[in-house]
């Protein structure tokens, strides 16, 4: 199966929530969920249980969550910026921590957008649709040489 979207999201409940708010922005994409970065690096790289496969091909954005175990969301942004098959691939932040050093430090590794997770669902579902919106719709992406 090829998927467009990934969601890196160790809270079951804040995947759901993504998942919900893609699906009612009727964006036509597939997701599929990492529940900790150290599955999202298998995922993405093809390897562990996902060896041969070819994730990353199709993979239209990431949101990816920070605070997760095993390996966290910072480690898996650099791993993904720094690999000139998978650094184009727009990577959302989105996740509670709101410290300055958290952002600071994403952008600095490449990260394209950088959202707090609001509290209410009405605004959390708001935000992830128009980011979404954006990178899936409206972006234009490089062409492949």
């Amino acid at each position: 199966m090829s998927y467009n979207l990934l969601i890196i999201e160790d809270n079951p409940n804040d995947a759901e929530l993504i998942t919900i708010a893609l699906g009612e922005a009727k964006l036509g994409k597939k997701a599929f969920i990492c529940e900790n970065g150290a599955e999202a690096l298998d995922f993405i790289f093809s390897k562990g249980k996902y060896a041969g496969a070819i994730n990353q091909i199709n993979l239209k954005a990431i949101f990816l969550d920070l605070k997760m175990p095993k390996v966290n969301g910072l480690e898996v942004l650099k791993q993904v910026k720094s690999n000139k098959t998978t650094k184009r691939i727009p990577v959302i932040v989105v996740t509670s921590s709101s410290q300055y050093s958290d952002i600071s430090t994403a952008y600095d590794l490449g990260v394209n957008s950088y959202i707090v997770k609001p509290v209410d669902f009405d605004e959390f579902q708001r935000k992830i649709t128009v980011v979404a919106s954006y990178w899936l719709n409206e972006n234009i992406e490089p062409m492949n040489q």
